[in-house]
């Protein structure tokens, strides 16, 4: 994921078991990135760290897998045009849980102008 300073996989060279999760970005400019998120069943973003708060916005009904860097795991449940968001610094694997194609919209906030 983006705002992730680095190897989306951690350390370079770091092998993946998984398919990988096709990022699109779809706006950057100085204040936000909008990132199209596609995941066929199984396929994952890599351990990552976000740089900046981000919010996300579910294209479909799907279930993620969440990956924490300690190895605990939980499940995340969306809903087609349900947003959420989160703070600046989670760090996490993202994974698509389901038997079906996912996709979501994530808009990271770089600035806040005054």
């Amino acid at each position: 994921m983006s705002g992730l300073g680095g190897n989306p996989l951690g350390s370079p060279g770091a092998l993946r078991c998984r398919p990988p999760a096709v990022a699109t970005v779809q706006v950057e400019d100085d204040k936000v990135r909008v990132t199209r998120w596609d995941f066929e069943p199984g396929a994952e973003t890599g351990h990552h760290r976000h740089g900046w708060l981000y919010v996300v916005v579910p294209v479909h009904d799907g279930q993620l897998l969440i990956e924490f860097p300690d190895g605990t795991t939980a499940t995340a449940e969306l809903k087609a045009g349900i947003a959420y968001s989160r703070p600046a610094g989670v760090e996490h694997n993202v994974v698509n849980a389901g038997a079906t194609h996912l996709a979501f919209v994530e808009t990271e906030v770089k600035a806040f102008p005054g």
